[in-house]
């Protein structure tokens, strides 16, 4: 007779140790795959019970027949059980009885992220990004895999233990999928292997747009909470602490795009507007509202980006790549000039759900013992989103080697919900210098 646990470590040996990129060509249904036995199956652990951790997590279950989710961890309590309900109640086949998470398993506070990836084999980490260097540093000492969403970090220090983790964990052999999920999109991935093919030529601009009416208000007054700490943390995406800031927690998805452009080659240097002309209220926190940066690539390549979150105002999400040639447009999937074109899927084509994607493409890498990891491209996306920030915060030009030295800590160093964290300034350009 097998023992299930020795056969579990024996997969996770295998599949931590042979560290290559999953190709299209080599992916599996994950769904239809024949296991060894029960020994095969992956404990999942979910850190982080918001709403994009529930859906990450009923992702990685959709993902892998084999696959269990066996602990979480939220800072709220509350929080965990919603997820719970919602997991349960999903009505997906075959997924609410692979939710296994007795009272015992849920992990509530500041220190909940040990117990959880203690407890797993792969974790998703889905909480404010703020915290997201800590967990993934763990996750990496004790070598687990794990589905990161973006960004990766909110100041420079933070981004810097990210990158030194991501290295380990590429040493090690671990997969490391990001939340940059429309790198995982069909069409975006044709469309950008024309681009990079030369069917628009030598790029020269890049334009990224992420206007929105913004996202939800402040959930929670002073008066409801307990101390400073649990005010801010209930309302993370207002403190650039928890969130980075919009360009760095949103709009980073467009900025994301550029990168990918531009083959993850990095700019020379950006310089930028921002600030708050809607969201003035001191219940908004500490973050803008809107920016606009220009980034300089070698070559005279230039990218250009905006963004904002103002009420009763137009919505525009739009990404343009303009080459000698022709012009990408992104989101419209085609492409004008001489080698025109424009994404028809037909009965072969892959699924067009990104987020699916993400999680199908590292469980079938994982069975297949060849991990996916690309947790220092989307280390490179977040320090071009801080970058931008930086810029726009201080009105300095903002060089990329600048920002990855950045000494600015906005992140405490401890966490304590009894802590009276210091109620940071609207940065004003000019007047904020960076550090």
């Amino acid at each position: 007779m097998t023992d299930s646990g020795s056969t579990r470590r024996t997969f996770l040996f295998k599949a931590a140790t042979t560290a290559a990129a999953v190709s299209a060509a080599s992916r599996i249904d994950i769904a239809d795959h024949a296991y060894a036995g029960a020994g095969d199956s992956l404990r999942i652990g979910l850190i982080g019970c918001g709403g994009r951790g529930t859906g990450a997590a009923e992702q990685a279950l959709t993902a892998d027949r084999g696959n269990a989710l066996v602990a979480m961890g939220d800072a709220f309590g509350n929080q965990i059980e919603s997820s719970l309900s919602a997991l349960k109640g999903s009505g997906a086949p075959g997924l609410a009885e692979r939710v296994d998470v007795p009272p015992e398993r849920r992990f509530v506070g500041f220190d909940a992220y040990k117990h959880v990836i203690d407890e797993c084999d792969i974790v998703l980490l889905a909480t404010p990004p703020g915290f997201r260097p800590i967990h993934f540093a763990y996750a990496v000492e004790k070598k687990k895999h794990a589905f990161v969403e973006k960004p990766m970090a909110v100041d420079g220090p933070g981004l810097r233990m990210f990158m030194d983790a991501a290295k380990k964990s590429k040493e090690l052999g671990l997969s490391v999928v990001n939340g940059f999920c429309w790198r995982y999109y069909a069409p975006r991935r044709e469309l950008m292997a024309r681009v990079h093919g030369g069917d628009i030529g030598a790029i020269s601009t890049i334009e990224t747009t992420y206007n929105s009416q913004g996202v939800w208000d402040p959930r929670r007054t002073r008066e409801q909470c307990k101390s400073e700490m649990e005010y801010q943390m209930r309302n993370w995406y207002y403190y650039s602490w928890l969130s980075g800031d919009h360009i760095v927690e949103q709009a980073v998805h467009g900025i994301d795009t550029m990168a990918w452009a531009m083959n993850d080659v990095p700019p020379e240097r950006c310089w930028g507007v921002g600030g708050r002309q809607v969201r003035t209220e001191p219940k908004y926190g500490n973050i803008y509202d809107h920016f606009s940066v220009v980034y300089e690539y070698p070559d005279d390549v230039r990218g250009y980006h905006q963004c904002r979150h103002w009420a009763n105002t137009p919505a525009r999400v739009a990404d343009f790549i303009q080459g000698t040639k022709g012009r990408a447009d992104v989101f419209g999937k085609k492409i004008s000039g001489p080698s025109k074109w424009r994404y028809r899927a037909d009965d072969n084509a892959p699924p067009l759900d990104m987020y699916q994607s993400e999680h199908n493409e590292m469980f079938a890498a994982l069975r297949d013992g060849k991990p996916i990891n690309n947790a220092e491209k989307a280390a490179s996306s977040t320090l071009l989103a801080l970058m931008g920030r930086m810029a726009a915060y201080t009105g300095e030009v903002i060089t990329w080697d600048k920002a990855m030295n950045s000494q600015e800590s906005l992140v405490p160093a401890s966490f304590d919900w009894n802590d009276d964290l210091p109620r940071r300034p609207v940065p004003v350009p000019g007047v904020t210098k960076f550090t």
